[in-house]
């Protein structure tokens, strides 16, 4: 018999296992045992999501989301639980699953159970973090994500700064004449909304037209400034968000359709909407009814988002889209689109300078002033937005790895099975089965 103490209520479950001669004894046996497995995963969740919520009382950022009974939010903040009786509690969680993983379990089950488990190694590692434990870049994104970024070296990314070299003729720096070159495609900002508007539409009916989403799906956009981010996905249950987008910095034309569709449509808003829908309420596993932003669902959030833009807009679909609406609601030159989309593929690609900056200022390797001028010479940014992307640095760490390499593992996840020759409805097929499972990062390889 197993006693937990979860939101003041005692619940009480008794595991059974039994076997037998014949097979179908055994099979009878098994069944019994994966029921028995399940009703202590079924309460397990119940008190990950205790101990979730009983983190954000230490760390505001740590709950991005939280759609449950607002009763056991209210308990965490009555009833506060120190970072040590947390950790023991998860840590008895994790035995107590370890326990129950010779039971068996269909494929979704399966990787529940993984879930489970990681989830809360995961939240075990951040408590250490709370209390001061120092952990390397590469150390903290294994516990946090399940995942390690790999390590790149100023020559890794000097064949893209060649090509830019050749594509961006001129006088003064190469970063220079990037920055000029870029001024061409900065939205007005009276433009912003409209063209942002637009680019939701055209994500959303290329989204529905393979998924089907909840009908009482929406979101709200609002734009903010003084963030250390350049927009925001906060998911508010009954399957609706709320969509932030910082205005600090110039908003170039591409980002339009990167936000539209990595904050809305197939990218968070998507994500959480079949989540609730097909796990925390027709299946009622009331763990996803909560989102811990510094744990493996982080990664397998963010690469889904920004590989569903390619999902959305395939090959040159997107040039095309941005070229015929974007450019012209934004006033832009749509016979250069072609030209800023090249620019734009090759910056891209120099994305992973932005985890090596990462690395080595959380790892102690630069102050921040040379970590703001690498991200200028390597990453490409101007050097309002590599500050601002040190800020991010200092609130969210080594989580920067989720967005590039997320992208690419959830990419390799979905292609890997599919092959070149796949047609755009089993992508999304493919995607979607991603997107409604409790998917680890370690099990997309």
């Amino acid at each position: 018999m197993v006693r937990q103490i979860a939101f003041g209520v005692w619940t009480m479950v008794t595991v059974m296992a039994c076997g037998g001669e014949s097979d179908g004894a055994r099979e009878g046996g098994e069944a019994v045992l994966s029921l028995a497995a399940e009703v202590v995963m079924n309460r397990v969740a119940e008190d990950y999501v205790a101990l979730v919520l009983s983190v954000g009382q230490h760390d505001p950022n740590y709950v991005d989301a939280f759609y449950g009974p607002e009763g056991w939010r209210d308990y965490a903040e009555a009833v506060p639980m120190t970072l040590g009786d947390i950790r023991e509690r998860a840590l008895l969680h994790i035995d107590e699953l370890d326990r129950e993983g010779r039971a068996p379990f269909d494929e979704l089950l399966d990787l529940r159970f993984h879930y489970l488990t990681k989830q809360l190694e995961s939240l075990v590692a951040y408590t250490l973090m709370l209390e001061g434990e120092q952990m390397s870049f590469d150390e903290e994104s294994k516990a946090l994500y399940d995942a390690t970024a790999p390590t790149n070296t100023e020559e890794d990314f000097q064949g893209v700064l060649d090509e830019l070299e050749a594509v961006l003729p001129g006088e003064g720096s190469l970063h220079e004449r990037y920055a000029t070159f870029r001024g061409d495609f900065v939205i007005p900002p009276n433009r912003v909304d409209d063209v942002f508007q637009a680019a939701i539409d055209a994500c959303r009916a290329r989204t529905t037209r393979y998924l089907s989403l909840h009908p009482n799906e929406s979101f709200v956009v609002e734009y903010v400034t003084d963030k250390p981010w350049s927009a925001y996905n906060w998911y508010q249950g009954e399957y609706k968000s709320l969509i932030q987008v910082n205005t600090d910095l110039p908003i170039y034309i591409d980002r339009a359709l990167d936000l539209a569709c990595h904050e809305g449509y197939p990218g968070h808003h998507v994500y959480n909407v079949l989540l609730e829908q097909h796990l925390t309420r027709e299946r009622r596993w009331v763990e996803f009814s909560v989102y811990p932003l510094f744990s493996p669902q982080s990664l397998i959030a963010e690469g889904s988002a920004n590989y569903g833009i390619e999902v959305a807009f395939p090959g040159e679909e997107r040039l095309g889209f941005e070229r015929d609406t974007l450019f012209l609601l934004a006033g832009l030159d749509g016979s250069r689109a072609a030209e800023y989309s090249r620019v734009t593929e090759l910056v891209g690609r120099l994305s992973y300078a932005g985890n090596e900056a990462a690395r080595r200022y959380l790892n102690g390797e630069r102050d921040r002033g040379e970590t703001t001028e690498w991200l200028a010479r390597y990453a490409m940014m101007s050097r309002d937005r590599a500050e601002q992307r040190v800020d991010f640095f200092d609130t969210y760490r080594s989580y920067v790895i989720n967005y590039n390499l997320g992208r690419d593992m959830v990419r390799d996840y979905v292609e890997r099975a599919l092959g070149e020759s796949a047609s755009p409805a089993e992508r999304w097929e493919r995607f979607s089965t991603l997107l409604t499972s409790p998917r680890l990062p370690s099990g997309l390889r």
